[in-house]
């Protein structure tokens, strides 16, 4: 599929999503939104895609925020609708997708270019990353889950002062604070996410799934997390998944997922 906003590519079994707006510092617009909603729906039904990257291009940003001309226009029923849309048709499907999906962050991370970032299941840094909700300097709030995303990596006080304040943040300190899980230099950012990525693949693909949906119903107010890991652990004895993976070990030998 060709986009207007996106770069894509396949290499062995790893999506390279590339957020293509280096003129914008590939701010978040109704297209991109709709793009990427598009592109992670590739990652869910797609066999021969086991996991994937976002990243942005250009060295300067990530995604530097959403595109604040399109807000001018807005009523609260406008700005409500445009939030409840945003986190359904891309930022909650991609926090859901059975298929790992990491961040990549190279420069700005700010407003909904962090949001996106948190909605992965976790992030790398290039050591020129800044994260940041600096909504309240427009008389806003996070929309697309900042507020809930922020607390839950790295607690309630700190993402307050970070949201009341406006503060930017480096990417070693986002490392610190748990908001990103390593920090590389701007070359080795993506060969460094591939890696990792690599190593996921080697596992088990449905176990894997199921470590999403169980860390996941941690943070879901309908379901109770140790409920759900234990009806997903039974799953996963219903697997040849499983069998293969306890064979192998018995037999001291690889898996073969």
């Amino acid at each position: 599929m060709s986009y207007q906003t996106l770069l894509t590519s396949i290499e062995d079994g790893i999506f390279v999503i590339t957020i293509n707006r280096p003129d914008k510092l590939n701010a978040l617009n109704k297209t991109v939104i709709e793009e990427l909603s598009a592109a992670v729906d590739d990652v869910y039904s797609n066999a021969a895609i086991r996991c994937a990257v976002i990243t942005g291009a250009g060295p300067k940003a990530f995604v530097a925020g959403a595109d604040i001309s399109e807000f001018l226009s807005m009523g609260a029923t406008d700005g409500e609708a445009l939030a409840r849309k945003g986190q359904n048709m891309l930022f909650n499907k991609i926090e859901q997708s059975p298929k790992p999906i990491i961040a990549a962050v190279n420069g700005f991370a700010l407003g909904g270019g962090c949001e996106l970032a948190m909605s992965c299941h976790f992030r790398l840094a290039s050591d020129n990353a800044k994260f940041g909700q600096p909504e309240v300097n427009l008389g806003l709030i996070p929309g697309y889950g900042g507020t809930q995303r922020l607390v839950q990596l790295i607690g309630k006080g700190k993402a307050m002062e970070l949201m009341m304040t406006a503060a930017m943040i480096d990417a070693n300190e986002a490392k610190q604070l748990g908001l990103v899980n390593y920090v590389t230099t701007v070359e080795e950012l993506i060969p460094k996410t591939k890696e990792l990525l690599s190593t996921i693949m080697s596992k088990g693909p449905n176990a894997v799934a199921k470590v999403i949906a169980s860390v996941n119903a941690y943070f879901d107010s309908e379901q109770n997390g140790f409920d759900a890991e234990i009806k997903l652990f039974g799953e996963c004895f219903g697997t040849d998944e499983m069998k293969e993976g306890v064979g192998a070990f018995l037999e001291k030998r690889k898996a073969n997922f």
